[in-house]
């Protein structure tokens, strides 16, 4: 399989990699599992005051793609509203990485991971 350019750019230097304080009532968290490989994403969120999200952090245990597609929604992600940010398409993130359908797992396993991310921080803040 190849990959394009953007996708091995995001998987070679991923932007964002690390965690944010789960304790933060600002921070949105998930934990998602890629049942078709096993692969493993947590993304978080802080949202201020304005629900915008201020900052965006991830982790991923699994392939090129997954990385890539967790750092791409990272830079996507900061200083989006939170209703930008559930508007987010699984599509939109397998476009800009140019994602073969056998990997279209990894832009449906970050978009999950956007909207679990939100859910929690809207369940901190009974947003």
């Amino acid at each position: 399989m190849r990959y394009g350019a953007k996708l091995l750019d995001h998987f070679e230097n991923p932007r964002n990699v690390g965690s944010l304080d789960e304790a933060d009532a600002s921070v949105g968290t998930a934990v998602i599992t890629a049942g078709e490989c096993g692969d493993v994403t947590k993304l978080q969120l802080r949202i201020d005051a304005t629900g915008r999200i201020a900052e965006a952090r991830f982790k991923t245990f699994g392939c090129g793609a997954a990385i890539a597609a967790g750092s791409y929604a990272t830079e996507w992600l900061t200083g989006k509203t939170v209703a930008e940010a559930l508007a987010i398409e699984d599509a939109r993130i397998a476009e800009e990485l140019e994602l073969g359908p056998q990997k279209l797992h990894c832009s449906a396993m970050t978009q999950q991971a956007v909207r679990a991310a939100i859910d929690d921080w809207r369940g901190k803040n009974k947003a």
